[in-house]
């Protein structure tokens, strides 16, 4: 995005002009803009260029420059990107691997992201879905403290697929995780805080 013209930048007969505070001046001829600008040593800046005319308002533009920069920073750190981990498991899974699948996920949700789980149908397992359906809920069940269904069991091909959803977002991890070390270098008695995953681009991992 262009930098809004300023000053002596402004090349049009007359602005609509606003004042420091957000008064409405009135329709003033450019040079005494630029006059009340001197005056109050602020700068005179076009904020409605498609405007007839054209609206400008006295302001200090560095300042101006510096706080939206800071705000724009400020709304990059608080921005989370959503994660999609991925789970895969059969439909007759024995109860040993059942365990270590379920415990990626409650990994990954404590870490705040979304977690993918496919049920992988292979030859005669593909006539029982109810198999898969039902891995599906115990699963969802086996999670409910830290995860909801954000997406119901669905067949998508010879596969069978659910969302679930953290009912902690990764803000609040992060939040958690930065009180826990305080505490740790404080000294102060505090349970573990959940594991926070890294935040990134969209991306999909398999367990």
């Amino acid at each position: 995005m262009s930098e809004p013209r300023i000053n002596d930048r402004i090349r049009v007969p007359e602005v609509r002009l606003v004042g420091p505070n957000g008064e409405q001046v009135g329709i003033v001829r450019v040079e005494d803009a630029l006059r009340l600008a001197a005056e109050a040593d602020l700068d005179l800046v076009e904020v409605a260029p498609e405007a007839r005319p054209p609206v400008a308002k006295l302001m200090d533009f560095g300042k101006y420059k510096y706080e939206t920069a800071m705000k724009a920073r400020e709304s990059r750190k608080n921005q989370v990107n959503t994660v999609i981990k991925e789970i895969k498991l059969r439909p007759k899974i024995d109860d040993h691997d059942y365990g270590t699948k379920k415990g990626h996920v409650v990994r990954f949700l404590k870490g705040g992201d979304k977690v993918k789980v496919t049920i992988m149908f292979r030859g005669r397992e593909q006539s029982r879905p109810e198999l898969g359906f039902r891995l599906l809920q115990r699963l969802a069940e086996d999670v409910a403290e830290l995860g909801f269904v954000e997406s119901a069991p669905r067949q998508d091909g010879r596969n069978m697929v659910m969302v679930l959803g953290p009912t902690k977002k990764k803000t609040v991890v992060r939040q958690e995780k930065r009180r826990e070390a305080e505490r740790s270098r404080t000294g102060e008695p505090g349970g573990e805080a959940p594991a926070a995953s890294e935040a990134g681009t969209t991306q999909t991992e398999q367990a």
